[in-house]
């Protein structure tokens, strides 16, 4: 039979120079969704400023080049938005085909920048200078919102947020132990003074 001594010598684990059996750690987790797709967002915006004309450092990036960037994104859209002049300006279910150009959705782009903007601060970017977060980013969205809305007929209506419910608060007063008044609840109830010793 072997001692314990026997057999092969580990060392101290706390020097970290362990030969024992060590665990394996497991992959790491999956990306969700959304990360996956946060990460694409942000390779493509990368990409974007590299073939920019002349090329477009990050920490020179503006507002104006984010609204840059989403105008470059319409050549890919897949939602048909009327212009005035067409007969179907303001249907939201057009009888027939016509000429109109395809372009990137609202709701696509404002999803978009609200990757962008959690991807840029990720990456090291201060959330004051953070180019998706900037004022003109928002009133080009808005303008968006608002031109798509009239072009195909749907109407977009800020959701109204539900209110928390009224918490009413209850005040209760407690009465002295003894009542002079002649009320019998408490009689041969001790007082707080009789009851403890001194």
């Amino acid at each position: 039979m072997e001692s314990a001594d026997s057999g092969s010598q580990r060392s101290d684990p706390v020097k970290g120079d362990d030969t024992g059996p060590s665990f394996v750690s497991s992959p790491p987790a999956t990306p969700s969704r959304y990360e996956s797709q946060k990460r694409r967002d942000w390779n493509t915006f990368l990409q974007y400023l590299k073939n920019h004309k002349p090329p477009l450092a990050l920490s020179r990036c503006s507002g104006a080049h984010v609204i840059e960037f989403l105008k470059y994104l319409d050549q890919f859209g897949k939602t048909k938005v009327h212009v005035a002049a067409c007969p179907y300006f303001g249907h939201q279910q057009p009888p027939s085909p016509c000429s109109c150009p395809l372009k990137q959705a609202w709701g696509s782009l404002d999803a978009l920048i609200g990757r962008l903007r959690a991807a840029y601060e990720e990456n090291g970017g201060r959330p004051d200078s953070n180019p998706f977060a900037a004022r003109a980013v928002r009133i080009y969205l808005r303008e968006v919102r608002e031109s798509q809305a009239k072009a195909r007929g749907i109407p977009y209506e800020k959701k109204k947020r539900k209110r928390p419910p009224t918490v009413t608060t209850v005040r209760v007063d407690v009465a002295s132990s003894r009542q002079s008044d002649g009320d019998d609840c408490n009689v041969g109830a001790p007082s707080v003074a009789e009851a403890v010793p001194p």
